[in-house]
């Protein structure tokens, strides 16, 4: 580039700077939906992958535009989405500096999906992770404990959100480790939340339970990234 006789202008776009791979994989929800206590409990997010892309033909409905009511050809993106386990639950407490995490409360059995996520080598490692929480449901002073731990999320807590993975056995993928998320709940008074939370333990939630059928909903990804491209 050196000794040129004309200037250029520069190649590529700066705004897709910088230019380099992810330090987080799965989307972050920076926002849930308002809670409205009228509503039945339900969850407000869910984990789908990403199986490939087609088009659809369907007719547009673009008031104002010249293809309003005319067919149109566009590209889909096809999710696959598992059924989620729901393995624990999580209470947040209103502070001034804004919500802050008060319990945690676990499920007895945690699948291997799971527990490889707490690990960065799972074959080197001693595989015990939760295992000192899944023996507080064996005994009477752990089961108390519990107890008590549920007691202070209705009482304390403002936001119930539950913690749940996916399903890699379910995935035609290599990838052994699940993706855990932490999901609100929304509807409901804060017990029926707890009490749904604590029915749907080492229990599938299908995303039917989540989404209806032509539903408009956001979704959120980290791409490879094309800038202009498309």
């Amino acid at each position: 580039m050196s000794h040129r006789k004309f200037s250029a202008p520069r190649h590529g776009s700066m705004g897709f700077y910088p230019k380099k791979r992810s330090s987080r994989h799965r989307g972050k929800v920076k926002a849930f939906p308002k809670d409205d206590p009228a509503k039945p409990v339900h969850l407000t997010a869910f984990l789908a992958y990403k199986a490939g892309m087609t088009h659809v033909v369907r007719e547009a409905d673009r008031p104002g535009s010249k293809v309003n009511k005319k067919e149109i050809v566009e590209p889909v993106t096809i999710l696959e989405a598992p059924p989620m386990m729901v393995v624990g639950v999580v209470g947040y407490i209103e502070t001034p500096h804004g919500l802050r995490s008060l319990i945690n409360v676990w499920a007895e059995h945690l699948s291997e999906d799971c527990r490889r996520r707490f690990y960065k080598n799972w074959f080197k490692s001693k595989k015990k992770a939760f295992t000192k929480a899944s023996k507080k449901w064996q005994d009477e002073l752990g089961r108390k404990s519990i107890e008590k731990d549920f007691a202070k999320l209705i009482k304390y807590c403002k936001v119930i959100r539950v913690v749940a993975h996916t399903q890699m056995k379910l995935l035609k993928k290599r990838q052994k480790k699940a993706h855990i998320m932490e999901i609100q709940l929304n509807g409901g008074t804060i017990a029926q939340k707890v009490q749904w939370a604590r029915e749907h333990f080492e229990k599938p939630v299908p995303i039917s339970q989540v989404f209806s059928s032509d539903e408009m909903i956001d979704t959120i990804s980290v791409t490879k990234g094309h800038g202009y491209k498309g």
